[in-house]
């Protein structure tokens, strides 16, 4: 497939796509012509460093980890697992810190809801009116896929 054909299966630009073939992220054939040829592989390559990229990864970092995933030999496994492992470390905490954060916007929320419902409350008193039913706190939410 052609670069055009890769920018519509994966919804990335193809000026986005050049860039990835100029930092080495990924790698095209070349017709007669020059024309850059992509196969379904590279969908999934495509797929792979937007993931990274939206983890926060730089493409120099993606960079690290490609050769292992193209060419690999020993030593740039090794390296390459350096990199990995640092990244997926970032990740781990970066999780915790969005789960504490999470967390603690849950007890705000909690903690609004009760407010406003006893400010009903008292407004309904005020006015002689029965008072609404209290709101249940709504504790943590669940964790999507966690």
């Amino acid at each position: 497939m052609r670069i055009g054909e890769l920018s519509a299966r994966t919804g990335v630009s193809r000026r986005s796509l050049r860039y990835y073939e100029d930092q080495g992220l990924l790698v095209s054939t070349r017709s007669p012509s020059g024309q850059r040829h992509y196969d379904d592989e590279h969908v999934r390559r495509v797929a792979l460093i937007q993931a990274f990229l939206a983890a926060g990864m730089s493409s120099g970092t993606i960079a690290e980890m490609v050769p292992c995933m193209t060419d690999p030999d020993q030593r740039k496994a090794r390296r390459a697992m350096a990199v990995m492992r640092r990244e997926r470390d970032r990740l781990s905490a970066a999780l915790e810190s969005l789960a504490a954060a999470r967390k603690a916007l849950d007890e705000l929320i909690d903690v609004n809801l009760t407010y406003l419902a006893d400010a009903a409350d008292a407004a309904d008193a005020a006015e002689g009116r029965t008072p609404a039913q209290p709101a249940q706190p709504s504790g943590p939410r669940p964790v999507p896929g966690g």
